[in-house]
């Protein structure tokens, strides 16, 4: 299995156990519930990768460096 699949396999089996947690309640906004807990473990993951080097991380998310220092921002990672 490759590391896309790995990923891919990963937030399926936490979003299933989501839904079994939810136990038959429907859930709102899951969507946005996905990202927030995904967006910021993904980005200091990949700032420690690159040692804190914004430029480096950005490239490496495939972002502008300028829209990584905002997510930083937003999400309260310090620089």
């Amino acid at each position: 299995m490759n590391r896309a699949n790995e990923l891919h396999e990963a937030v399926k089996r936490s979003l299933e156990r989501y839904f079994k947690d939810m136990d038959g309640e429907t859930p709102t906004a899951i969507y946005d519930m996905v990202l927030k807990n995904i967006e910021r473990p993904m980005i200091e993951t990949v700032l420690g990768h690159a040692e804190g080097n914004q430029s480096l991380a950005a490239q490496m998310l495939g972002i502008n460096r300028n829209t990584l220092r905002k997510k930083m921002q937003q999400l309260r990672i310090k620089g």
